[in-house]
């Protein structure tokens, strides 16, 4: 950044500084291989966080309306003591966070309650079962997050090594036209710019939005803490039913 600011105090300086173009086509053509190399790279990685984004948008809202359906839905049935009834209603909700780890908890009780009386082995076995449908599902909810974090992290750095390029090629050019002039430096110049705002611009969005869903995925984790929790003191309860 002090070696940019440097190079424009030095343009600045010049009188017989000339009129930059600021056309893109133009910004491309003047610049070299390995610039064009960080700007594509840079635009695979916007690419890919574009679409991390918006996959996760879709997978967060189906699962966020999906279960406000299932809730009340399962509630009904549980109530009334109708385990296969509220199984198929897990089921019909397929994209429900909640609905994912509740189906788990209720097969294993189901099995258990079909075989023999209900023990707190049983009852364990199926926290257990939650658990691990909880811990299945805080993954599914996570996939692609991480390159979010991993974009935000190492853009603003390709960026900085277009920009050490575009000064490199800036001093090429004052070596070449053997002048310090604005004109023997523009292209450089333009290069570290250029690749500097597309780094931020790529950085920037990446970093907000995996905060974001980190946000969001935490409070899945919360609701499925308290879904396991809840559906193990109705097993207690119903388990209390059946040895009376």
């Amino acid at each position: 950044m002090v070696l940019q600011l440097q190079v424009w105090a030095l343009m600045l300086l010049q009188s017989e500084a000339a009129p930059v173009s600021f056309d893109p086509r133009a910004m491309w053509g003047q610049m070299g291989w390995p610039a064009r190399l960080v700007v594509v790279t840079l635009f695979i990685m916007s690419a890919w966080s574009i679409g991390v984004m918006i996959d996760r948008l879709i997978a967060y809202n189906g699962a966020r309306k999906q279960s406000r359906q299932f809730a009340p839905a399962v509630a009904g049935a549980l109530r009334e003591g109708k385990l296969d009834e509220a199984i198929k209603i897990a089921d019909r909700f397929s994209k429900s966070h909640l609905a994912k780890v509740v189906v788990a908890g209720l097969q294993e009780f189901r099995a258990h309650q079909l075989s023999s009386e209900i023990s707190g082995e049983e009852i364990e076995a199926s926290r257990r079962a939650l658990e691990r449908a909880e811990a299945i599902v805080h993954a599914e909810l996570k996939r692609g997050i991480s390159s979010l974090a991993t974009i935000g992290s190492t853009a603003p750095f390709v960026g900085l090594f277009g920009t050490v390029l575009g000064i490199i090629n800036a001093f090429k050019g004052i070596s070449t036209e053997k002048s310090t002039g604005l004109g023997a430096v523009a292209g450089g110049i333009s290069e570290a710019l250029v690749t500097t705002a597309v780094g931020l611009f790529v950085a920037i969005p990446a970093v907000m939005m995996f905060n974001y869903f980190t946000n969001r995925v935490e409070a899945f984790d919360v609701e499925m803490g308290n879904s396991s929790s809840e559906l193990i003191d109705y097993f207690l309860k119903r388990s209390q039913k059946v040895g009376k």
